[in-house]
């Protein structure tokens, strides 16, 4: 890509010692918009740099960290990814009732059920050399040696065409991608990894129930050296579980996996379908294809019905971070940052949950906000406590079995019937300090028991007196003030 873009400069430099840090600027700004863009200056930027000709400001400008662009990708609606399941879903489904239909014919026929010669006889032949050679029996015809299917077995399948012969028993590509469409939305796979799947292998104890459980095998290619292997176990537990549809895709599947194993021995691979044009592509003989291409993706929902172009992408970040809200292949991390945090509809979702939790804290400081009348001065009448005034000591929400007041001194803060003036200032701002600092000493949650209300009318009482206010409070701390609280914090003082 460099290379092309540096040939269609107006005067292109001939080496890499000829990279000027205005060319390369250029070239860094024609990439980044994307992310595959990105991805390319900072490779780039890392094979040049090493070369010993790339000094100076060229390569100060080629080592410069460059921020990722925030991907535009974000997860499909629920209406859309249903469309695109059920188109998946009616694809796939119609090829398995074709291949499942024809597999009991030539079962059928192997175990001698037709009469020789008859029409079923016929089509039962035609499967049988279908499994072992992938075509029905045909004969090459022209100077290109097309194949031309035996008249007899054209007349008894009902044509010579691909949905009378080969389809009988293999997969299309349409039929193919659309399993792993399926596989997509079930478990959150990426495109390489379907691609790759090998062979779900089912335990060798099936249980009482008879239900199958598959283990997954799964491979995933990371950014430079190095892949990512997991297994999963998935159990056959009946119609819509996960473990149906790998019994599923095995059946879909089969009879083109045991004609590629006796073409080539060992492939294991789960997805593999068959091909009208012979012999193009990477593949295994003349018809048969593995996995799922990018080609084959970026098609699919045009032939399918869906005009969304290839479902994986979007796809798979829609079921891992909308419906399972968990990482599929990849750490907490990069999936809370490249995936949940720039999608619009994780972040739509969370709007409700971060409200009513700034309500619920809302609420909750409220019920510890201090409640104590602010004053300029004392008032004539109130009754000095350890930290407040109290105009009414008889009449209060804490009245003990005597009628006088029961409370704590520490829950004066939380009472109407409290007044504050500047004569308790440093004596609060002292508390203040000294609760937070025996915040770090203690269990968190014992702290916030025996401290926290108090801690928090505190931080209330600090903000409406102001930063400077509460400095000079704490810098006019007596050595009665801090005796005072010294008492109360270690029981000296009734609290």
């Amino acid at each position: 890509m460099f290379a092309h873009w540096l040939a269609a400069l107006p005067e292109p430099p001939q080496d890499v010692d000829a990279i000027t840090t205005s060319v390369w600027s250029s070239w860094k700004l024609s990439r980044t918009t994307r992310v595959g863009g990105f991805h390319q200056v900072r490779r780039l930027g890392a094979l040049l740099i090493d070369d010993p000709r790339v000094v100076g400001e060229v390569a100060e400008a080629m080592g410069k960290r460059i921020p990722k662009p925030r991907t535009q990708e974000t997860s499909y609606t629920n209406a859309e990814f249903d469309q695109i399941k059920t188109a998946a879903r009616r694809v796939f489904r119609n090829a398995l009732l074709r291949i499942e239909h024809n597999a009991r014919h030539l079962e059928q026929w192997r175990a001698g059920a037709f009469t020789e010669g008859s029409r079923d006889w016929l089509i039962g032949e035609a499967l049988e050399c279908l499994a072992g050679t992938g075509h029905v029996p045909c004969r090459a015809v022209g100077e290109r040696g097309e194949l031309l299917v035996v008249p007899r077995y054209a007349r008894a399948l009902g044509g010579g065409s691909k949905q009378y012969t080969w389809q009988r028993l293999y997969l299309t590509r349409l039929e193919a991608t659309s399993l792993g469409v399926l596989l997509m939305a079930e478990f959150g796979f990426n495109l390489s990894v379907i691609h790759t799947l090998p062979v779900p292998r089912a335990s060798a104890d099936s249980g009482p129930d008879g239900r199958p459980t598959y283990r997954l095998e799964l491979v995933k290619r990371k950014r430079g050296s190095g892949q990512h292997h997991e297994t999963r176990n998935v159990t056959d537990l009946g119609s819509g579980s996960p473990g149906r549809l790998i019994t599923q895709a095995l059946a879909a599947t089969h009879f083109a996996r045991e004609a590629v194993e006796a073409m080539a021995p060992g492939t294991n691979r789960l997805i593999i379908w068959r091909t009208t044009v012979r012999g193009r592509g990477a593949g295994v003989g003349d018809w048969f294809r593995l996995g799922i291409g990018e080609n084959s993706a970026a098609h699919w929902g045009q032939l399918a019905g869906v005009a969304v172009g290839s479902p994986f992408r979007r796809g798979r970040r829609t079921v891992n971070v909308v419906e399972r809200r968990e990482p599929g292949q990849n750490g907490q991390d990069t999936h809370d940052t490249t995936y949940v945090m720039p999608d619009a509809r994780a972040r739509e979702a969370a709007t409700p949950v971060i409200a009513a939790a700034a309500e619920a804290a809302r609420q909750q400081a409220e019920q510890v906000v201090l409640a104590a009348e602010v004053r300029d001065a004392p008032v004539p009448g109130d009754v000095e406590t350890a930290t407040a005034d109290c105009r009414d000591f008889e009449d209060g929400p804490y009245s003990g079995p005597d009628g006088r007041c029961g409370a704590s001194f520490l829950a004066c803060l939380g009472c109407t019937n409290a007044r504050i003036h500047p004569g308790h200032h440093s004596r609060l701002a002292h508390l203040h300090h000294a609760l937070t600092n025996l915040r770090s000493a203690m269990n968190p949650t014992l702290w916030q028991a025996d401290w926290g209300d108090t801690h928090a009318r505190l931080e209330h009482l600090s903000r409406l007196l102001g930063p400077a206010a509460w400095a000079k409070a704490l810098s006019g701390v007596t050595d009665d003030d801090r005796d005072l609280i010294d008492d109360l914090l270690t029981g000296g003082l009734a609290v």
